[in-house]
């Protein structure tokens, strides 16, 4: 299988001609899916609605009697082991304790993502109220390959966290490296991430989790795409450290984030240097959130304050900070 770049993603799965369906290839090598309220059951085809979400049904994604005679063949017994994993790590996810962002700045976030879900790719893509114009769009464009390319030069393995993973554009690059957790607060991006991941035949577990949630256990790498940029500067450290906590001995952090560009956004948004806040419009509605540009050598010092080795934050020619680092030991095996 080879992989190649196009507009909707960094990038994308080519099946050879002949290939199962991706999704149907997935789902038989037990990829690990998130809780359905509605689906057609995997095995039978018989369309099944959950009555809540600890219904093992809609994590297995098999209707009640093809749960009940799970132990009849191999396929419904392994997306009956998937299900039960899925659903106790959703379990733990939702019993953690409040996370340190939660309040009013964190609630504008949440509703400003979700209002947001549907055309958040016309972000990345530059289109409607973000396109700027030949020359712009193409700078963008040129800086948002740069990007790929970095990320996915990156020696990223074994189990790896997306923090923030929104609509999921870098999440098929990251699901090639490793075994992918996607972590959003916002359910409708992850709808969209799902979609995206199904598409490229990949396998990812999705799951609703703030990005100040506490870890609940270490794992091989983490990554935050245009996260770090909404961490207001006085909480900086704190999120740094958070991001240490994730990471086993010799783990990598990484990180894609905004520079300040007028062609970055749309031009109805405004940006307030005093209070480093923005001022989204989506319709309608306007939105009030933490936006801070972090210069590379702030960020070099607070990831080495946080406990960080190897250090390197460097940007593209306008837009981004790609940045990485790795914990002090030796990677586990």
């Amino acid at each position: 299988m080879r992989r190649r770049r196009t507009a909707g993603s960094p990038w994308r799965s080519e099946a050879p001609h002949g290939d199962a369906h991706p999704i149907l290839a997935s789902a038989a090598l037990g990829a690990l899916m998130p809780f359905m309220a509605r689906f057609s059951c995997l095995w039978c085809g018989r369309a099944w609605e959950t009555r809540g979400p600890d219904d093992l049904e809609g994590w297995a994604q098999l209707c009640p009697d093809c749960v009940g005679a799970a132990g009849d063949d191999g396929f419904r017994r392994m997306r009956l082991r998937t299900g039960l994993a899925e659903r106790a790590a959703s379990a733990r996810a939702r019993t953690l304790e409040p996370a340190p962002g939660a309040g009013a700045a964190a609630d504008a976030m949440r509703a400003y993502y979700r209002s947001r879900a549907a055309t958040y790719d016309d972000w990345y893509l530059r289109r409607g109220a973000y396109a700027h114009g030949t020359i712009d769009d193409l700078a963008w464009t040129m800086d948002l390959d740069a990007a790929t390319l970095w990320l996915d030069g990156l020696p990223l393995t074994g189990e790896i966290v997306e923090l923030a993973a929104g609509t999921g554009w870098w999440s098929p690059l990251l699901a090639g490296k490793g075994e992918l957790w996607c972590y959003d607060a916002v359910p409708e991006t992850l709808d969209l991430a799902r979609g995206r991941l199904l598409a490229h035949g990949l396998r990812a577990h999705l799951h609703e989790r703030d990005a100040w949630a506490e870890p609940d256990r270490r794992v091989d790498a983490l990554f935050g795409g245009f996260w770090l940029s909404h961490v207001p500067r006085a909480r900086l450290a704190d999120f740094l450290e958070l991001c240490a906590r994730w990471l086993k001995p010799g783990g990598t952090f990484a990180f894609i984030d905004s520079r300040a560009d007028p062609a970055s956004g749309a031009a109805v948004n405004t940006w307030n240097p005093e209070t480093e806040t923005a001022v989204r419009q989506v319709g309608d509605r306007s939105f009030r959130i933490p936006k801070v540009y972090y210069a590379p050598d702030e960020l070099v010092r607070g990831l080495a304050g946080a406990g960080f080795v190897e250090t390197n934050v460097r940007t593209t020619s306008r837009f981004f900070l790609l940045g990485s680092a790795r914990m002090p030991g030796e990677r586990q095996r």
